[in-house]
């Protein structure tokens, strides 16, 4: 998914599976605790019905709709932790394991080497 979207500019955006199906309207977009990067939708599947969440990597924004890469059946039965909540670390794992998407992306910056530590300085 590209990054450089506003998330709150996905609220109110329509969502197709992968066969082109609608699935709904994104309801919330949630971010990653440590990035700051939306790695959550919240979409209303219907008038009476829950909001499923669906991840936004590997989901693409199409002609202004999200085209997630999952089937309708699969997103509808995903686990329902409510919305307008935080999203535990537990939760989003059991996510990732619904969606089989088996390791979750990285939150932590990558080690960096950025030279020497002060007062180490070879003679």
């Amino acid at each position: 998914m590209q990054t450089d979207i506003d998330p709150r500019n996905l609220i109110g955006r329509k969502a197709f599976d992968a066969k082109g199906t609608k699935i709904g309207t994104i309801d919330e977009v949630y971010l990653d605790d440590a990035t700051g990067v939306p790695e959550w939708a919240a979409i209303r599947t219907g008038l009476f019905s829950r909001d499923a969440f669906v991840p936004l990597e590997p989901s693409e924004l199409i002609d202004g709709a999200l085209q997630v890469p999952f089937d309708r059946a699969l997103i509808k039965d995903a686990p329902d932790f409510g919305v307008g909540r935080h999203l535990s670390p537990e939760q989003e794992l059991q996510l990732y394991h619904h969606y089989g998407l088996d390791i979750a992306p990285s939150s932590t910056l990558p080690d960096h080497d950025f030279g020497k530590l002060a007062g180490t300085e070879e003679a």
